[in-house]
């Protein structure tokens, strides 16, 4: 398969790394394009408009507490990595093009350069209508929950988190105007050990969803997409506060 086939866009950090590596084995010098993280001011902003100043306090407070547990995982992480032979580096081969975000002129003007038959998506902000109509190839994002009822972040913690552990697991579907709406191209459900965590879960949810990235360019490429609508109940879902988190890992045992 040629390299100008299929391109990658994704974020800085592990999961953006990993996916990249993996895909890049198995597409040859596949393109990727990084954005920078949306900046934390911005980010405050619209969740304080959104949520309120008690919601969004709580959920600072959280993300504050999940960094030293990630700390406290990172054998566990480790151990998920490995035993998948994955690697968080980007690949050696692969034309790594950054920009400031998915959205921006510059990020437009590679797609079209690029002109590629399938774009995949790991981990960006949501992608301007603009930006999906710019080029003839369908975008296949990867989330990390089952769509529609565990749209948003963390699909996998509020589906244990609300008793529902035969949705934990991953989607790969098509990028439409809506958040995590697009119709199902691929699903899988996992189950996570009792020494996985809140930040475990997103490892063992990209590790099982790679395969199913790869095989949905596949059938990009080859023109054998089967998308589906799924009747599921939907639902968006945001970070939890630390008080939400601490309650549910009482009386669930959900951490």
């Amino acid at each position: 398969m040629r390299a100008d086939q299929v391109v990658l866009l994704t974020c800085e950090g592990d999961v953006g790394r990993i996916a990249a590596r993996y895909l890049g084995v198995r597409f040859g010098d596949l393109p990727v394009i990084v954005e920078k993280a949306v900046p934390r001011l911005v980010l405050l902003r619209r969740r304080l408009k959104h949520l309120g100043l008690i919601h969004v306090g709580g959920q600072l407070a959280f993300m504050a507490f999940q960094r030293l547990q990630r700390r406290v995982s990172q054998r566990r992480i480790a151990e998920i990595v490995g035993e998948a032979s994955l690697l968080a580096r980007w690949p050696d081969a692969s034309e790594i093009i950054r920009v400031s975000s998915i959205n921006s002129p510059q990020c437009l003007r590679h797609l079209q350069r690029l002109r590629p038959r399938a774009v995949l998506v790991v981990g960006t902000r949501i992608i301007a209508e603009e930006v999906l109509r710019a080029i003839d190839a369908p975008f296949i994002n990867y989330h990390a929950g089952i769509t529609p009822k565990y749209r948003g972040v963390h699909g996998g913690y509020w589906a244990q988190a609300e008793e529902d552990p035969g949705n934990f697991g991953v989607t790969v579907h098509l990028v439409d105007r809506g958040i995590d709406t697009g119709e199902v191209l691929y699903q899988e459900r996992l189950a996570p050990s009792a020494n996985d965590n809140y930040s475990t879960f997103p490892y063992l949810q990209l590790v099982a969803a790679l395969p199913l990235l790869e095989r949905a360019a596949r059938d990009a490429v080859n023109g054998t997409l089967r998308p589906e609508k799924l009747d599921l109940p939907s639902k968006l879902w945001s970070h939890p506060t630390l008080w939400q988190y601490i309650k549910t890992g009482l009386r669930r045992g959900v951490w």
